[in-house]
């Protein structure tokens, strides 16, 4: 039976799984990543332990399946940026990491070219994406422009330092969030590499998403194992659900919430709060999606812990919630760090209301947890109007740590008045990255034959009248 090694290299740490042709996971290795913040609002990572992380944990799934991965599929927070010498592979300082807001006062300055870039691709002017980023890098860390000095997302990095130099590539997905990719040509943008005072030769070639991107050396994990997938990671988890047709969605329950909804080869245009970006077909190939992040999601649940210690773990939320018959008017609005899409208000600050003498912890737990699903109702609302299919939403798939609540996802069912699908395995990102890469190698044949094995637990809606009056209450 032939295996895929999925390396998942996020922001707090990598994940690498060994999956199997039948679809199971046979062999895990997780390795934590140092957080560094050497001035306020900035965040930075060592590259070299981006790397060493990623090749440790791949190491120890490899060991504990007793299995030779057939390929790699790699996957990776996006946005961050990592500028290295190509002849010597030893990084020009740390890597720039998506939530660093140094360049905000630069983002500020662009507001007149704001339409023109979004047009170009599909994003926002935003300290988050990765051209003024690595535009910071040039000035302040190589500014006599050596030709030896290139730069990439982490992707790109990680996949230069597998395969011992051979390959500087990067994926569409990936690209598409650097604010040089132009999404409709779909290639690195002149006018705006030139903005940006980016040369081109910096920039990684863009290869297909499904398909070869090098050898990974023997040395890495005991043979050469050829690396044939390459997405971001919420584009990787949108293709591990196979969502893949218009109108399919997914979202991510993290310390926020990202949802993607598929629009097939229809490049999008969003409004307001909304990202048009590249996503993957059925088989890997180029494709569009709307993307959203709602700001605070299981970060409230981690208010509720850390800041007001009315709870001591996530795991109470059920019951507690359970314990309610309703709401009783109480509503939270967490807007902690401002409010994201569709409403997109930065300035918002987080707001409770409809207390009275007979409020208590559980009505504060509960509004936490029916803000989640409020939030991404409001999120889908918006995404079917603008994505040209809004009749094809049928039902919801969902990942992350909060999908683990019971309650919140037969909320969620509810107020959505569709199917909410929770997966069996719920490392979802790691797992599209391997079947990018076994599409490409041969082992399924597309992203609805790797998820035939899945379990799925399907939350129906139940109780959708009062959810839908509840609802009301949150819009007002």
């Amino acid at each position: 039976m032939k295996h895929v090694l999925a390396l998942d290299e996020g922001t707090t740490g990598t994940t690498a799984l060994v999956v199997s042709a039948d679809g199971r996971i046979v062999g895990r290795g997780y390795r934590e990543i140092t957080q560094h913040f050497p001035k306020p609002g900035w965040v930075e990572h060592d590259p070299n332990e981006l790397f060493t992380a990623t090749r440790d944990a791949a190491r120890e799934a490899i060991a504990e399946s007793r299995v030779a991965p057939d390929c790699i599929g790699l996957t990776n927070q996006r946005e961050t940026v990592v500028m290295w010498d190509r002849t010597t592979s030893e990084p020009v300082g740390t890597a720039i990491v998506w939530q660093d807001r140094r360049t905000a006062a630069r983002c500020a300055e662009l507001a007149p070219r704001a339409a023109d870039i979004r047009e170009r691709t599909g994003l926002v002017v935003d300290p988050y994406f990765s051209a003024t980023k690595i535009e910071w890098l040039l000035a302040n860390r190589a500014p006599r422009r050596d030709a030896n000095i290139i730069v990439g997302t982490v992707d790109s990095w990680l996949v230069w330092r597998l395969t011992n130099g051979e390959v500087h590539a990067t994926d569409p997905t990936n690209a598409s969030r650097t604010m040089l990719y132009d999404i409709n040509t779909r290639a690195w943008s002149p006018e705006l590499c030139d903005l940006f005072g980016v040369p081109r030769a910096m920039l990684p070639d863009v290869r297909a998403s499904s398909g070869s991107f090098g050898v990974a050396a023997a040395e890495h994990f005991g043979r050469a194992i050829p690396i044939l997938g390459v997405a971001g990671d919420q584009q990787a988890a949108l293709f591990g659900h196979a969502c893949v047709r218009a109108g399919e969605a997914k979202n991510t329950y993290g310390t926020g919430a990202f949802l993607l909804m598929h629009t097939g080869d229809t490049r999008p245009h969003p409004g307001e709060g909304m990202l048009a970006t590249i996503a993957c077909g059925l088989t890997g190939e180029t494709a569009y999606a709307i993307e959203a992040s709602i700001f605070i999601a299981g970060a409230a649940v981690q208010w509720l812990r850390d800041g007001l210690g009315i709870i001591e773990s996530a795991g109470q939320t059920e019951a507690i919630a359970k314990s309610l018959a309703s709401n009783d008017g109480v509503y939270f609005v967490p807007a902690l760090t401002g409010l994201g899409a569709p409403h997109w208000e930065p300035n918002a600050r987080g707001t409770i209301v409809g207390l009275t003498r007979g409020t208590g912890r559980a009505h504060f737990v509960r509004a936490a947890l029916e803000a989640m699903a409020y939030g991404t109702a409001d999120v889908l609302a918006a995404m079917r109007a603008e994505s040209g299919a809004a009749n094809a939403f049928d039902a919801l798939r969902v990942d992350g740590g909060a999908t683990s609540n019971d309650w919140l996802m037969q909320f969620q069912a509810d107020v959505l008045g569709a199917p909410v699908e929770r997966p069996d395995a719920v490392e979802t990102t790691a797992l599209g990255a391997g079947a990018l890469a076994g599409v490409a190698a041969g082992i399924w044949r597309d992203a609805r034959d790797f998820v035939a094995p899945r379990q799925f637990t399907r939350f129906m809606p139940m109780n959708a009248t009062a959810a839908r009056t509840a609802h009301a209450g949150w819009q007002r």
